[in-house]
């Protein structure tokens, strides 16, 4: 049938590898979220089972249950900056189901935790925005070749998002650029 996406070739070590630079990104929002929440381990207990993904474990329901407890954790802060912490921690186990069709929208997957950490560090400097570009740096400093190489077969981040997605779109520009 036309008009569908094609498939991506994914493999495991690929998703781990993914999902391993998700959780370094998200890990660093986590004070955010529990300066806020100190009582609450949903954001820390997401990205810790996404460690345990890319480290070798299992892919299944701790990953979704966890994803999804972190997102309802997003819903109890008072602060964006704690919501967007959460989001990141989210997206770090939510990176480990990254779906092998050519679609742009995928590329939050891979890059959605750095994007959300970014703006959590961002929105809690008073919306500096020039420490979510560093965020963003020092992101891209980190990305492995095999998470660019996974990267490079999906389309482009798409429109929209607001600034999530804008920094999803600056970083995903960042590590498809060569040198």
């Amino acid at each position: 049938m036309t008009g569908e996406p094609q498939e991506v070739m994914l493999g495991t070590q690929d998703l781990r590898d993914v999902t391993a630079f998700a959780a370094a990104c998200a890990e660093p929002a986590l004070p955010l979220f529990e300066a806020e929440r100190p009582d609450d381990p949903r954001p820390r207990e997401a990205v810790a089972t996404a460690w345990e993904f890319a480290r070798g474990g299992a892919r299944g329901k701790p990953l979704r249950d966890t994803a999804a407890a972190a997102l309802k954790a997003a819903g109890s802060t008072h602060t964006a900056a704690g919501r967007e912490a959460a989001w990141a921690a989210m997206s770090a186990a939510a990176a480990a189901y990254l779906h092998p069709l050519a679609k742009s929208t995928q590329v939050k997957h891979i890059l959605g935790a750095a994007a959300h950490a970014a703006r959590a560090a961002e929105l809690a400097r008073g919306d500096d925005r020039g420490v979510g570009t560093g965020h963003l740096e020092r992101a891209a400093r980190h990305a492995t070749p095999a998470v660019a190489d996974v990267l490079k077969r999906f389309p482009a981040a798409p429109d929209g998002g607001g600034r999530v997605g804008q920094l999803i779109r600056l970083l995903d520009t960042a590590l498809r650029t060569p040198g």
